[in-house]
């Protein structure tokens, strides 16, 4: 460590001893068997749809999954899956909600009376509510994935440094502006020593109705270049599709019965054959 550390690993560059992660244990009756990152540079791009559609893809594969919402001021996944609370406990723990196919979520906004209520927290507090999901949830899952809030801040060092995550995916969409920020994600995962799965790109197209064809709506793509540069797989390039979007404004994400994240389901899978 150096002698001016202020204890702020997400300002510094240094690889020293002071940012070895301490994980610390869920809670006792936990069984949790696989931790996945989801994350991005930055906001909009389909993240938190991702984290989703990638626990309902486990379950479709007969895994056990779950979704912990780590952005606490962004919660979205509940009303993705049309799940409410309050969530259930005894005084020392929490159970998850379950959805209509047994994934296991939890969220802020299954704890706050009104669930349009903001949340206006300081960074510290809001880390401390999503260790709070990690050691006081009461979790049974295969794959419990992460929808972090975006960006390199306090919540995804939290993560990286509290939860013992198996492995992240980055999701970006084809802005080459996006590229940059995605190369941050990777520098920070990368210096806290957390394995990259891969990308998924999401709008990357659309699909004209009458003939087919693909539209960038975004310009052309350029998540290759960036895999490239990172030597990392894509694991998919989602499109912009409006029966998705509208099974996710309805609640009702299970129900949609594309395959674009199969690739990224498989992958995730193999972490249990290792």
């Amino acid at each position: 460590m150096s002698e001016a550390c202020n204890h702020d690993c997400s300002s510094c560059k240094s690889n020293c001893d002071h940012r070895a992660p301490q994980h610390e244990p869920p809670h006792a009756r936990s069984r949790i068997q696989k931790v996945i990152g989801v994350v991005s540079g930055k906001g909009g791009v389909g993240k938190s749809m991702t984290s989703a559609m990638l626990a309902v893809s486990m379950r479709r594969l007969g895994f056990k999954a779950g979704v912990l919402d780590a952005d606490i001021t962004g919660p979205s996944i509940p009303r993705l899956f049309g799940v409410k609370g309050p969530a259930t406990g005894d005084g020392e723990s929490l159970n998850p909600v379950s959805s209509r196919t047994g994934v296991e979520i939890m969220s802020i906004n299954l704890l706050l009376d009104d669930p349009e209520a903001p949340v206006v927290w300081r960074g510290p507090v809001i880390a401390g509510a999503v260790k709070q999901f990690w050691q006081e949830v009461v979790w049974d899952v295969d794959f419990l994935f992460v929808d972090m809030p975006p960006g390199t801040g306090d919540v995804p060092l939290t993560v990286f440094q509290t939860l013992p995550v198996d492995g992240i995916v980055i999701v970006s969409s084809p802005q080459e502006l996006v590229g940059m920020i995605v190369g941050k994600a990777v520098q920070m995962a990368q210096m806290m020593h957390v394995p990259i799965l891969g990308l998924v790109e999401n709008m990357s197209y659309a699909v004209c109705p009458d003939c087919g064809k693909h539209i960038n709506v975004f310009g052309d793509s350029h998540v290759d270049e960036i895999a490239d540069k990172y030597k990392l797989p894509v694991l998919a390039k989602m499109p912009i599709d409006p029966e998705l979007a509208k099974e996710a404004d309805a609640g009702m994400i299970e129900m949609f019965a594309g395959d674009y994240l199969d690739n990224a389901a498989q992958t995730v899978a193999r972490l249990l054959k290792k």
